[in-house]
């Protein structure tokens, strides 16, 4: 059954990729569509056998590399926490590949569009079911690399090309840390698998080793290192502007990559490590801090965004915070939690915000829309689920998640988790402001779209609502269903088993009630505001704006970011790459290599063309030197 889960999307991206255009757009789409669906069955099986029977399993499939102390297998390990990951990657999947049948069915290319999202898929699974440290790092650039194919999709628009670059490149900058913590990790232990490096830790809690001429333990080394990783994948803040810029790519890709595979990888490789980081606390509270400010930063740019897609993936980039810093706060359960909810109710959001862009041709700015809920109330009534599952609106999945997060750091009884929770409620606020934002201005007030009559706006098919409405069940029933068994005091420690490390015992205790309260009752709140500031008095927002000109242009510009690493190293490596291009490629490799030789060559011969004058003498002349030559060589030796 493991076999037949992970390996059946890889055969779906060959059949549809190498063979597509012998069998056809829709058998292509049916083929990929349907191994997908079957993993997607497969995963949820094998959730249930994990609750009910406790099962786990480490499949070897083939004994990848085998030199010297060097031993790795090609495996499927099956545990609580890559069971999880399995359902979360499949079901999605499974969703966005039927929901692409609609949205791309006007692309040529529907047969490699599908090739890639199958392929994808099955590098998400290795990654999530590998049992070594090598083996995941080849999912995790198998990922990476899908991602560049996905993103650039459209590669004969600039700005598509140009998204795909950035999202490889900056990914390297984290992968390259992450190598660094994989090389570390094989130096000190001897191996790279998870189960042997893990039993190892407390003994070599205070080992040190020199790195740049400082003297740091081993462990808060590797914990630092495998964090850059995961902050590149999962775009954390300084390694996060390429999250937004992927947007270019189409909108099935998108709900893909932001909403349950790529970027929560590095929330999975922070949990999967727990074993590690419960002994490094410097590396807890570096993750804490990180995930707050990503939190914060996002929900601040995604303000004052315009752009549909651009918004939800800030939000993206807010949620992916909560989770890290409840890993910063040891409350990794938690951070799968969310995850797990995350993945419905941020797939819907994307998927339903393609339906819109769908149904106004490719329009994304949210200014050029309103005023077509009655033209779209499946999509409307879908988003309305979504918006309030993301802003965590009681008994909603994302209620129980996000509350958890912030509840749990509270109980953490820190400095660090009290500023925890302070960022937390914060940024919810603001998730609800700029999340209702999005909604009015799409579906309320005055339609503002010059180049598309609203008669023609209609509702999306079938095709593309279906997946929408399983989304929606699981973004409603989610986090209600499953907060026991992720969350619960009891039954928590019990379900995750040994696939999480806690050093200390689940925290029994409930916050008072003015936390449990508080965020919910801002929330609800909130609602109306937006209503008010967004719709009915746009005036207060104007003058506002106006006022601090300064600001809206700073979060506009989203803090700057993507202007000062221009600066600093774009513009400098571009410089530089120049100067070795022509005084280095040009001026010295090309004019002494292959240009210096052809000249050399062509010099001879035309000396040699010379000789070619048709006098019968010149010729006897060259024969006599060279018969000269010959017979002095031959006396010679």
């Amino acid at each position: 059954m493991e076999y037949t889960l992970v390996f059946l999307p890889l055969l779906g991206s060959i059949i549809s990729g190498f063979f597509g255009r012998y069998i056809g757009d829709r058998n292509s789409e049916i083929i990929t569509s349907l191994f997908v669906s079957i993993s997607a069955a497969l995963s949820l099986i094998i959730f249930y056998q994990v609750i009910v029977n406790n099962y786990e399993n480490n499949l070897i499939i083939a004994t990848w590399m085998n030199s010297g102390s060097l031993d790795v297998n090609w495996s499927i390990k099956v545990d609580t926490l890559s069971s999880v990951m399995l359902v979360v990657v499949c079901l999605v999947s499974s969703i966005v590949h039927i929901y692409s049948i609609g949205y791309m069915s006007h692309d040529p290319h529907k047969t490699r569009f599908m090739a890639y999202l199958s392929l994808f898929t099955f590098a998400m699974l290795m990654l999530v079911t590998s049992d070594n440290f090598l083996q995941l790092f080849f999912g995790w650039e198998g990922v990476g690399l899908c991602s560049y194919f996905l993103i650039g999709f459209w590669f004969k628009k600039d700005s598509a090309n140009a998204a795909a670059i950035k999202a490889f490149i900056v990914n390297r900058v984290g992968d390259f840390g992450f190598a660094l913590g994989i090389f570390l990790i094989f130096y000190v232990f001897g191996t790279v698998n998870y189960d042997e490096v893990f039993s190892q830790i407390p003994q070599s809690i205070n080992k040190e080793i020199s790195f740049l001429g400082m003297n740091l333990k081993v462990v808060d080394l590797i914990c630092i290192l495998l964090f850059i990783g995961a902050m590149g994948k999962s775009a954390q803040f300084l390694l996060h502007t390429w999250l937004p810029d992927a947007m270019e790519g189409p909108t099935p890709v998108s709900a893909l990559i932001h909403a349950a595979t790529m970027v929560t990888a590095g929330v999975f490789l922070v949990v999967r490590c727990s074993p590690i980081f419960e002994y490094s606390q410097i590396a807890l509270n570096i993750i804490c801090v990180v995930g707050m400010t990503t939190a914060f930063f996002a929900a601040t740019v995604a303000l004052v965004q315009n752009d549909i897609k651009k918004i939800i993936a800030y939000s993206t980039c807010s949620q992916l915070g909560y989770m890290f810093f409840a890993a910063g706060v040891g409350a990794y359960n938690v951070a799968m939690f969310h995850l797990f909810t995350h993945a419905f109710f941020k797939a819907l959001l994307f998927l339903g915000s393609g339906s819109v862009i769908h149904a106004f041709k490719d329009e994304q700015n949210i200014n050029h829309m309103g005023g077509v809920w009655k033209k779209l109330p499946y999509t409307w009534i879908l988003m309305i689920i979504g918006t309030l599952a993301l802003t965590g609106f009681p008994f909603l999945s994302g209620y129980y998640s996000k509350d958890a997060i912030i509840e749990f750091a509270y109980l953490k009884n820190s400095t660090i988790g009290f500023y925890a929770v302070f960022i937390g409620i914060l940024t919810a606020i603001l998730t609800s402001i700029y999340s209702w934002r999005l909604f009015f201005k799409t579906f309320h007030g005055k339609y503002s779209n010059e180049k598309i009559n609203i008669e023609n706006i209609h509702e999306s098919p079938m095709i593309m609502l279906a997946p929408l409405i399983l989304l929606a069940i699981g973004a409603i029933g989610s986090g209600y269903l499953f907060k026991d068994l992720f969350i619960g005091h009891e039954s928590s420690s019990e379900f995750w088993r040994n696939s999480i490390l806690f050093l200390n015992p689940i925290i029994n205790d409930h916050p008072p009630i003015w936390i449990i309260l508080l965020t919910p009752l801002l929330i609800m709140i909130s609602i109306p505001i937006s209503y008010y500031l967004f719709l009915k008095d746009k005036k207060i927002l104007t003058k506002f704006v106006r006022s601090h000109k300064q600001v809206y242009e700073f979060l506009l510009n989203k803090w700057y970011f993507d202007e000062l690493y221009d600066l600093i190293f774009v513009k400098p490596l571009k410089r530089l790459g120049l100067i070795f291009w022509k005084n280095g490629d040009i001026k010295t490799i090309d004019q002494f290599g292959p240009d210096g030789f052809a000249k050399l060559v062509k010099f001879f011969s035309n000396k040699a063309v010379q000789f070619q004058n048709g006098y019968i003498y010149h010729y006897a002349f060259v024969m006599l030197v060279g018969f000269s030559i010959l017979l002095t060589y031959l006396i010679l030796i």
